[in-house]
C-alpha cells in the first residue's frame, strides 16, 4: 500500500454487514457516493434487492446470515469474480433481540444468540475476508463497537458482545500491523435505527420511547460520516478508535 493512499477511493470493492437498514443502508449508501463498489450483505433480501435498484450497478446485493458458519465460510465464492478483492470491510451487523433486561429475567438462548451475531458473526465474517486482504496486502476492517461496552448500559449480553468487539479490534491491530491491513473500531452511543424496535420484537411505538429519554440521539448518517472519514486517512495512519456521543 502506499503510504499515503486512503482505502476509500474510486473503485475500491467494500462488504458491508447488516446493509438492509440503519448504520449499514446509510454507510452503504455513502460508500457508493464516494465511488467505491459496495456489497450490501444481509439477511433481508427484499430489502437489499430495492437498494440494488435504487444505487444503480456500483451496488450489489448479498444474502448473508452471519449466524450460519457455512453461509460466511462461502460468501467470497458467492460473489462475482470482479468483486472478490474486497478492500473495506464494514462490520455491521448486530442486534439486541430480547434485550433491556436483567440477566436473570432472559433466557440463555437469548443471550446467546446476541453474542452470536455481535461477536461471532463479526468473527466469521472478518475470517472469510481478511486473508484475502493480508495476500494482497491492503485492507481495512471498521468494526461497529457500542459505548454500552464502556458505560454498562444495556443487558449483560449485549454489553459482553461488544466488549469482545473492542478487543477483537485491538488484537486486530496487533496482528496486521506493518501488513497494508488497518483496522478501525467505531465506538457509537445511542442511534435513532430499527434497533430499538426491532429489541422489542418490531414494537415501533416503544422503539421511538427509547430514544426519546435522551435529550438527544445520532442519526445513522451522523456514523456513516465517521466511518467515511476514517476510511479516507492516508495509508501512513489508522483511526484505531472513533467514539461518538451525542452533546446533550
Amino acid at each position: 500500500m502506499n503510504d499515503r493512499t486512503a482505502s476509500l477511493h474510486p473503485g475500491a470493492i467494500a462488504l458491508v454487514t447488516g446493509a438492509s437498514s440503519g448504520i449499514g443502508e446509510a454507510t452503504a449508501r455513502r460508500l457508493s457516493e464516494r465511488g467505491a463498489r459496495v456489497i450490501c450483505a444481509a439477511r433481508r433480501v427484499d430489502r437489499l434487492q430495492a437498494l440494488v435498484a435504487a444505487w444503480g450497478d456500483r451496488v450489489i446485493a448479498l444474502p448473508l446470515d452471519v449466524d450460519r458458519a457455512d453461509d460466511v465460510a462461502g460468501l467470497i465464492d458467492r460473489l462475482p469474480a470482479d468483486w472478490r478483492a474486497i478492500d473495506i470491510l464494514v462490520n455491521n451487523a448486530g442486534h439486541d433481540i430480547h434485550g433491556r433486561r436483567r440477566f436473570v429475567n432472559g433466557t440463555i438462548a437469548d443471550w446467546a444468540a446476541i453474542v452470536e451475531t455481535n461477536t461471532v458473526g463479526l468473527m466469521r465474517v472478518a475470517h472469510a475476508v481478511l486473508p484475502g486482504m493480508l495476500q494482497r496486502g491492503r485492507g481495512h476492517v471498521v468494526n461497529i463497537g457500542s459505548s454500552s461496552a464502556f458505560n454498562l448500559l444495556g443487558d449483560s449480553a449485549y454489553i459482553a458482545s461488544k466488549a469482545a468487539v473492542h478487543g477483537l479490534s485491538q488484537a486486530w491491530r496487533s496482528e496486521t500491523l506493518g501488513k497494508g491491513v488497518r483496522v478501525t473500531e467505531v465506538i457509537p452511543g445511542p442511534v435513532r435505527t430499527e434497533f430499538a424496535a426491532t429489541r422489542l420484537d418490531g414494537d415501533a411505538a416503544g422503539g421511538e420511547a427509547f430514544y426519546k429519554q435522551f435529550k438527544a440521539v445520532i442519526e445513522a448518517d451522523d456514523v456513516a460520516r465517521a466511518i467515511v472519514y476514517a476510511l479516507e486517512q492516508p495509508g501512513y495512519m489508522t483511526v484505531t478508535e472513533l467514539a461518538m456521543m451525542p452533546s446533550a
